[in-house]
């Protein structure tokens, strides 16, 4: 787990440095601005890490609750949790008609599992229960942390290539034709890239988690049936 947040934390911090160069490079410092550069992948990995539940939560308009507000939905939180083997995590509810859920904070302590209305008022408890195991299943194998990890420095290089690219069509005139085409090609390319490794690890990272939730709940056909229903309701949503 250490080296794979470690690898992922490294390459991410690779694309904001060659965003920070190529920024650099136009206004006539690249060194200065590689640093800043990675001293900001550094900021964004440390807030990750201390805030990323508050973030989500404030970002998705998730609201903790309390097992008097929502006694089933904790009863079900509690005992797939129980099955997991992890301390059972915070239990916030979206109010959204859409279906949907999820887990984010940086491991099994700091957990909060999230969930829709749309979950809620639609799906039966063994589906909701098939669904909170697989949102458990990314908590015991601390997936929410490295999700979060690459969704934030993902976001962030994409809005410091935006700056780059302002920066390129207003600063190159003077420059050499073909490494302006190649910065351009980076400040291009970075976010692309980010997009990528965000994308793999999410794939990766759901399959593991439905066949964790398969394992501790013992819900396949379940879980199963709640994808496909929330594949649907979404589909119908004009």
């Amino acid at each position: 787990m250490i080296l794979r947040i470690a690898a992922l934390m490294t390459a991410l911090t690779a694309l904001f440095a060659v965003i920070g160069f190529a920024v650099g490079w136009f206004l006539g410092d690249p060194l200065l601005y590689t640093i800043i550069a990675v001293a900001l992948a550094a900021v964004f990995n440390v807030a990750a890490y201390l805030y990323s539940d508050k973030f989500v939560l404030a970002a998705t308009g998730a609201k903790l609750v309390s097992p008097s507000e929502a006694p089933k939905l904790h009863a079900i939180v509690d005992r797939v949790a129980r099955n997991a083997g992890i301390p059972k995590p915070r239990v916030a509810i979206i109010n959204k008609s859409v279906p949907n859920a999820f887990a984010t904070g940086r491991g099994p302590s700091r957990a909060v599992v999230a969930v829709t209305r749309g979950l809620l008022n639609n799906f039966t408890e063994n589906e909701i229960e098939a669904v909170i195991g697989h949102e458990i299943a990314h908590i015991k194998h601390r997936d929410t942390f490295i999700m979060t990890l690459a969704a934030t420095i993902a976001g962030a290089i994409g809005y410091l290539a935006f700056i780059g690219r302002f920066a390129f069509f207003f600063g190159a005139r003077d420059r050499d034709s073909g490494a302006s085409l190649l910065l351009l090609l980076a400040l291009i390319l970075a976010p692309i890239a980010a997009l990528f490794v965000q994308l793999a690890i999410s794939r990766a990272n759901e399959y593991r988690a439905d066949e964790g939730s398969a394992y501790i709940t013992k819900k396949p056909l379940s879980l199963a049936k709640a994808l496909s229903k929330i594949e649907m309701m979404v589909r119908r949503r004009p």
